[in-house]
């Protein structure tokens, strides 16, 4: 028999064949699970002696069926994207969602709109806080309710869940210098994101593993027209005889950048290769289609409901999860033969 005190809703999963969400779906009689399951699951329970724990039990009588999200989301694909998939993963996994959409929202209005959010008795909340400042404004939050942070770490406070970006930046670079690239240009996200700075160490420590040190690194705004502004920089610096490719923080900025080398008489692949991060639905339309890092929304959004549904539930908190991007290569990458003539 399994030791009552270190057994989990993960262990009971395990042992029915089943998901954490349905052990939790079982564990408060909620519906949209069948007798059959419903039974193997409690034969499970009773077979590792699994009881809920306290603040299990004292939830699931004020069991709202709903979670709460706060999003400090832009009109970027990455967090906009982001918060459709933690809402998709919440009502898959039978919860309600009650966002609040806080981009344009500072002092007592966001704390009022928050304040909102937590008398609807939501049983947890997802943060989505990409930048610093964001971050700093939730901390009313913390110790009302279970938090989980995506995509923005709130100092350690709460679970972190999120695409690995520093893995993206290292994969976007490693890929540059496959193809022969020895000296890559990079253009940043804003300093004050998170992801934008855990990208550039990603591609900094990949040149540096290489022997080789980093290119030209200029800063946008995650927009087309910072990407624009930052390839006009690239043209007027003095490295851009060395550069063989650009691995640029988003894919907008590296519409822009691609924009102005095209303006400047600079073929892309052929003198410049550039590589963008994200996989928007427009970037295999650029011209030339554009190689970029994926991010996997869609199991960041499911891991982030997993771990919020785990502390409702009672669980201890897990550590942080990274979710690992993958490559896409389209044709504005090309090999280089020998270096540049």
């Amino acid at each position: 028999m399994a030791d009552r005190a270190r057994t989990t809703m993960y262990d009971v999963a395990d042992a029915a064949g089943v998901s954490h969400q349905t052990v939790s779906r079982v564990v408060n009689d909620r519906p949209n699970v069948s007798p059959q399951t419903r039974a193997r699951v409690r034969a499970a329970m009773e077979e590792l002696d699994y009881r809920p724990s306290g603040t299990a039990r004292s939830l699931a009588v004020r069991r709202s069926g709903a979670v709460g999200v706060v999003s400090f989301m832009g009109p970027w694909f990455g967090p906009t994207t982001m918060l459709m998939e933690i809402e998709a993963a919440a009502r898959r996994s039978g919860y309600d969602v009650h966002i609040v959409s806080a981009v344009a929202l500072q002092g007592q209005v966001f704390e009022a709109a928050v304040e909102g959010l937590l008398r609807r008795d939501v049983e947890g909340v997802v943060v989505i806080a990409p930048t610093d400042a964001q971050a700093a404004m939730v901390e009313g939050i913390f110790g009302r309710l279970p938090v989980v942070a995506v995509e923005g770490r709130l100092d350690g406070r709460a679970p972190f869940v999120g695409g690995d970006n520093e893995a993206g930046g290292h994969l976007a670079a490693r890929h540059l210098m496959d193809h022969g690239h020895r000296t890559v240009a990079h253009v940043t996200g804003p300093p004050d994101w998170a992801e934008a700075r855990q990208r550039t160490r990603g591609w900094e420590r990949a040149l540096r593993e290489g022997g080789l040190e980093p290119g030209p690194q200029l800063v946008g705004d995650w927009t087309a027209e910072s990407g624009f502004r930052a390839g006009t920089a690239l043209l007027a610096d003095p490295r851009l005889p060395e550069v063989s490719a650009v691995f640029v923080g988003n894919d907008p900025m590296a519409l822009g950048l691609i924009s102005a080398l095209y303006h400047a008489g600079v073929e892309v692949p052929g003198r410049i290769s550039v590589m963008g991060y994200d996989n928007t639905p427009e970037s295999g339309w650029f011209y030339p289609a554009l190689t970029t890092v994926e991010q996997q929304f869609d199991a960041v959004g499911a891991a982030a409901i997993e771990a919020l549904v785990s502390l409702i539930e009672g669980e201890p908190p897990r550590p942080e999860l990274l979710v690992t991007p993958r490559l896409v290569s389209r044709s504005s990458v090309a090999r280089m033969p020998g270096g540049l003539s």
